[in-house]
């Protein structure tokens, strides 16, 4: 299916029924890296499998931005009148997931981020090096925006109101004292370092996620966060 929002055409399936929760892939992928997951979470949910500008069968734009992309998610949600929906983004989704919980607090209910940084230097400097080699051959806007953005602060991370999931793989690109570091900024957040697993080992094409959020996503949510 295909929406307009914020200027560009999202293209996204739907499965299942029941809460809404959304799910946003990483750079240079598309929704279907969600498919296993996707199929599980449709028992119990409204399974929105987004893809994002310039990427997928989504409108190609000549420049990227997280914060763009967090403002389309939450016009995607309010488009579609979607009532408090969960969210889940894997790397450059799980960035912006961070910017819509800053940016639009009252968009979502939970949120799951999976390998995401708050800033470029959050990577091993290994995978920067690579990607920075990369787009000097390639030239292409989604390395460019690994290794320009985002620049979250402490105190946005400090604002995040909504419960919160934090995964990362034991052998991530992202620095595991960095995912800590989310966690600690985050209020009540949640924090799980999966052993053995990589950066989207657990995520694309694979079963895991779905048992990892389970019992997240069905957690009931503090009478406070309503009020």
């Amino acid at each position: 299916m295909y929406i307009e929002v914020n200027g560009v055409t999202l293209y996204y399936e739907v499965s299942g029924s029941g809460p809404a929760i959304l799910l946003v892939h990483g750079n240079g992928e598309d929704h279907s890296i969600f498919n296993e997951t996707a199929e599980l979470l449709s028992e119990d949910y409204t399974v929105y499998a987004l893809d994002s500008r310039g990427h997928g069968k989504s409108s190609r734009v000549k420049m990227l931005g997280y914060e763009v992309m967090a403002e389309d998610v939450a016009e995607f949600v309010r488009k579609l009148k979607l009532e408090k929906p969960c969210y889940c983004g894997f790397s450059d989704g799980g960035i912006i997931g961070i910017l819509a919980a800053v940016r639009y607090p009252e968009v979502f209910s939970k949120m799951v981020f999976c390998g995401a940084n708050a800033y470029p230097q959050g990577l091993k400097w290994h995978w920067l090096k690579f990607f920075a080699l990369q787009e000097a051959i390639n030239h292409d806007p989604k390395l460019l925006m690994i290794l320009r953005e985002p620049h979250i602060t402490v105190k946005e991370l400090e604002s995040i109101p909504v419960p919160v999931l934090i995964l990362a793989g034991e052998r991530d690109m992202v620095r595991e004292s960095h995912t800590r570091y989310l966690a600690s900024k985050i209020k009540g957040s949640c924090l799980k370092i999966l052993p053995g697993e990589g950066h989207g080992s657990y995520i694309v094409h694979s079963r895991k996620l779905y048992y990892f959020m389970k019992k997240f996503l069905e957690r009931p949510i503090p009478l406070e966060k309503y009020i």
